[in-house]
């Protein structure tokens, strides 16, 4: 992946930054990592400035936000109320009411996040759809993304440019810091499991097994047919 990505930005230069950025974006995996140390990198070794380097993978973060903003609005509020409605859902312990009262901390306190998680690997491409179901200002999350992702930009293509031939450390470090905050999420996400396991699924399970139960002492041969 590495030589891919030198011959791609060495041949298309900002283009290929761009486009690299833009589908980092929408895909996570793809490892920004790697992309920006490598991108200041080459700074010295082509034609390319560092400050136009900066620009071109800041513009595709913004675009490539976009697009996961764009899913979370066809997420709308009413269709995951009737999502959320279904039995399934009920028996995995959500309501429909879960989800107003997630979009009104969102809309309270959340939208912060957009600007902070952008220098946070992983969760800094994911924050998009909340903030889209959540119908965030695009104004808000323009500016909240153009600034949090030029942040990260910059510090990444700077220490990638300054580091030189010793850009892959740059990389190794960042990697390092991105595997410790999932595993962190890793772990959080476990205990959100666990805690709603405790909290919802099993009185959940219950409740539809007493609402089964006494479905059957109210009509007792609702399970035999009529001879």
């Amino acid at each position: 992946m590495e030589d891919a990505f030198f011959s791609f930005i060495s041949q298309f230069g900002y283009l290929a930054v761009f486009g690299l950025i833009f589908f980092e974006n929408v895909f996570p995996p793809i490892p920004s990592e790697l992309i920006l140390p490598l991108s200041g990198f080459l700074v010295i070794q082509t034609t390319m400035k560092l400050p136009l380097v900066i620009v071109a993978a800041t513009i595709g973060s913004v675009v490539g936000a976009f697009v996961l903003y764009g899913i979370g609005r066809l997420l709308s509020q009413d269709r995951l109320e009737i999502f959320f409605d279904t039995k399934p859902m009920r028996l995995l312990g959500f309501h429909s009411g879960d989800v107003a009262k997630a979009i009104g901390w969102f809309d309270r306190r959340g939208q912060i996040t957009v600007l902070l998680c952008r220098c946070i690997p992983v969760v800094r491409s994911l924050i998009s759809i909340p903030a889209g179901t959540a119908k965030m200002s695009v104004v808000r999350f323009t500016l909240y993304t153009l600034v949090g992702s030029a942040v990260w930009n910059t510090v990444l293509c700077s220490l990638g440019y300054a580091a030189g031939g010793a850009w892959e450390t740059v990389t190794a470090q960042v990697e390092g810091f991105s595997d410790i905050v999932k595993i962190a999420l890793i772990a959080i996400v476990l205990i959100v499991v666990v805690f709603w396991v405790v909290k919802r699924i099993i009185p959940a399970l219950k409740a539809d097994k007493a609402g089964s139960s006494a479905a059957d002492d109210v009509h007792p041969g609702s399970h035999f047919s009529d001879k």
